[in-house]
């Protein structure tokens, strides 16, 4: 009886007026606002306002030491009429082509052997530590160590050598494209395995052993199940890795002995030569590239939509 007087009670309650409810949320849409406040004034002032100088730069003309403030287009048209420049795009376009699918194919076996072949907890967090003990050093440091291993007198070609597999030194191995991949590789691999891990991780393994049950192989399970499921990291991976690929210059120049360059390497000479509108050109262009690049891959995966399942 009491629980009915309560009922009746509650249902001859008035309701709230439709007018807080409308207030609150206002409030709760400001309350967001403060909070992304600071992000957002910080990417204004360190990426927005930069961007602008230099889009705006990237029109005007220049002399030996100065530039001449003005709207023209001919640091545009001169660059992409030029041979070499266009060569210097293609070039770098390969190696972030090349290095993506080499640290796609390493990230996704180490990623997937770590997830679902070592069962100990702490063995699996022992590998993966393992993985990261690269990165205490410096990359400067771990890319011109492959000098002395991948040299004429190297390590690698005096065991080939040694071996009788070659009976001179392998010319390629070093100052070449090859050389410039291995660094890449070996820097940025690390950004490709732990996006796919995080993905990986969330996978159910009932689910593969359910597909196991049902008769699927092993290359069917990872291609129909493991590989839809872990895209999110597929996608952050490559995101990290073509833009750290396309925004270098060291490493090609290093690692080519200056047989190779790359966009980045250019743009930093017409600066070191003050011509800044040009090099102003140039960076337009590669954001424009790499920002093309990343909304195509944006575009395959919607990363915000599968991070919020």
């Amino acid at each position: 009886m009491a629980m009915t007087d309560q009922a009746a009670d509650a249902a001859l309650a008035p309701a709230a007026p439709a007018h807080e409810h409308e207030a609150i949320e206002p409030a709760g849409e400001r309350a967001s606002w403060l909070q992304v406040s600071p992000l957002v004034l910080v990417l204004l002032l360190f990426f927005g306002l930069p961007m602008v100088v230099v889009f705006v730069v990237s029109f005007f003309d220049f002399e030996r030491t100065s530039i001449v403030p003005a709207f023209i287009l001919d640091n545009y048209i001169d660059l992409f009429r030029s041979e070499v420049t266009l060569r210097l795009y293609a070039s770098s376009l390969k190696f972030a082509a090349i290095v993506w699918l080499v640290t796609l194919v390493l990230g996704f076996n180490i990623a997937y052997f770590l997830v679902f072949h070592v069962d100990s907890l702490l063995v699996k967090i022992g590998l993966f530590l393992l993985c990261t003990v690269p990165f205490l050093t410096s990359n400067i440091i771990r890319m011109i160590s492959w000098i002395p291993f991948l040299g004429r007198n190297g390590i690698f070609n005096q065991a080939l050598m040694g071996a009788g597999i070659t009976s001179q030194p392998l010319e390629f191995l070093l100052f070449s494209d090859f050389a410039v991949v291995v660094a890449y590789v070996h820097l940025f691999t690390l950004f490709m395995v732990v996006p796919i891990f995080n993905s990986m991780a969330r996978i159910d393994p009932s689910l593969l052993e359910a597909a196991r049950d049902a008769g699927a192989g092993r290359f069917r399970v990872v291609y129909e199940i493991v590989l839809p499921l872990s895209r999110t990291g597929i996608a952050l991976g490559s995101i990290f890795v073509v833009t750290l690929v396309m925004g270098d210059s060291f490493i090609v120049r290093t690692m080519s002995g200056g047989q190779s360059a790359s966009v980045v390497s250019a743009l930093q000479n017409e600066v070191a030569a003050l011509q800044y509108p040009p090099a102003a050109a140039s960076a337009v262009i590669m954001v424009v590239i790499v920002t093309l690049m990343v909304a195509g891959i944006l575009r395959l995966v919607d990363v915000r939509k599968e991070l919020a399942r």
